[in-house]
């Protein structure tokens, strides 16, 4: 049986629940599927493919994610790798001026590479203004008045999309290697 290690990075918990369910879907389709937080350090051996996802705010990972991809870095570049990252809010697809807000994020070029991931995407993630902040930097953004109205309050996370990506790897994972 293939064994995935899907590994997260996430502040609020709306990344924690894309990769739980990534893991769920993995599982079900036949697949030993390991979910764990970045922050916990998990240990990468004995894992046939890998999911990596991380919240992204201004065009980055969170730390945590980063650094564990650059940890084990060398063991990453011989597998299988899939990247998400989990941020836009809104139902909006593209920005004002015309481009996606499911574009990659500045961290996948960075680390694209590194790893020659076989697939990357970005979900729509969630926004709760009443959660505590993270940070400093966030907590001065929520005060802004002009925030409240850039940021979307809300769960816009697509579970069928994110199920559809995750079936997708289970396929890939699952069939057999082409040689010749």
């Amino acid at each position: 049986m293939q064994r995935v290690l899907v590994v997260y990075a996430s502040r609020h918990g709306a990344t924690a629940g894309i990769a739980e369910r990534i893991g769920e879907v993995l599982g079900s389709a036949g697949l030993d599927s390991v979910v764990a937080n970045a922050a916990d350090k998990p240990d990468p051996t004995g894992f046939d493919a890998y999911v990596i996802g991380s919240a992204t705010y201004i065009g980055k990972w969170e730390r945590d994610a980063i650094a564990w991809v650059k940890r084990h870095e060398t063991m990453l570049a011989v597998k299988s790798v899939w990247l998400f990252s989990s941020g836009p809010v809104g139902t909006e697809r593209v920005t004002k001026s015309g481009a996606s807000v499911l574009e990659d994020p500045a961290t996948i070029a960075e680390l694209r590479p590194m790893l020659h991931p076989r697939g990357t995407t970005v979900f729509f993630g969630a926004w709760d203004p009443t959660l505590p902040s993270a940070t400093l930097a966030e907590r001065i953004i929520v005060r802004m008045p002009a925030m409240k109205d850039l940021l979307p309050t809300g769960d816009f996370r697509e579970w069928p999309v994110i199920e559809a990506w995750a079936r997708e790897i289970a396929a890939e994972i699952a069939a057999p290697i082409a040689v010749g």
